[in-house]
């Protein structure tokens, strides 16, 4: 995909969403300031939104599918709502031909200056998911088919943070090294880290091993 890419910024896009395993928006806000070139480490700012939902009579926590609160019992027509924010930053390990590759591009005038901070990518959201799609597309790679819908997809910048976690559990699939990989990811969750081992084939793998393990004399 990267060899797809018209441009060096395109390119620099599709190599950092990978060998970082960033989310798009995380790629999308990252700026100068966030890169130690001494370190070797980038900076990521992630901040996620989510709505709570409250029963307006008892103030009880309430699902999207609750028809009655399950603590007073009153019938739901309108919930309190209130938004929360989470923000999280972590600093992540970069590699010497990343940091390369953000150096000649930052050389050439690529970041952007907005809002006071001097962005990598100075383009949106949509314009992310369409650079993926078309370098996708020009490398000729597949179309994605989800087993359970059937349903055909695009090549997502998800899709790339996907391939770096299974690249990473191939690599260590131990117990510690899904602890590093929860970190680098930021999931809050392990469960939501520990379904790469699955997805890699390691988690058969290892419980085939097991069922052939020699029992100590």
């Amino acid at each position: 995909m990267e060899k797809a890419a018209t441009n060096l910024r395109d390119r620099l896009f599709i190599h950092l969403l990978f060998y970082l395993g960033c989310r798009v928006s995380e790629a999308l806000s990252l700026a100068i300031e966030d890169i130690d070139f001494g370190r070797g480490t980038v900076t990521i700012q992630h901040l996620k939104a989510s709505l709570k939902l409250s029963c307006t009579r008892c103030g009880q926590r309430l699902g999207r599918s609750h028809t009655f609160c399950p603590k007073c019992g009153v019938k739901v027509t309108k919930a309190q709502v209130e938004q929360l924010e989470h923000r999280r930053q972590r600093v992540l390990p970069v590699d010497s031909d990343t940091l390369d590759m953000l150096s000649e591009y930052i050389r050439r005038g690529g970041p952007v200056l907005r809002d006071g901070k001097r962005l990598i990518f100075g383009i949106n959201r949509h314009r992310g998911w369409q650079i993926v799609r078309e370098c996708a597309d020009r490398a000729n790679l597949p179309k994605l088919v989800n087993p359970e819908t059937g349903r055909i997809h695009n090549v997502s910048p998800h899709r790339l943070r996907d391939a770096f976690a299974v690249c990473a559990v191939k690599k260590d699939g131990s117990g510690d090294g899904l602890r590093l990989l929860q970190q680098h990811l930021g999931h809050a969750s392990f469960n939501t880290t520990a379904k790469y081992r699955k997805v890699s084939g390691e988690e058969q793998k290892e419980w085939y091993q097991k069922l052939w393990e020699k029992e100590p004399a």
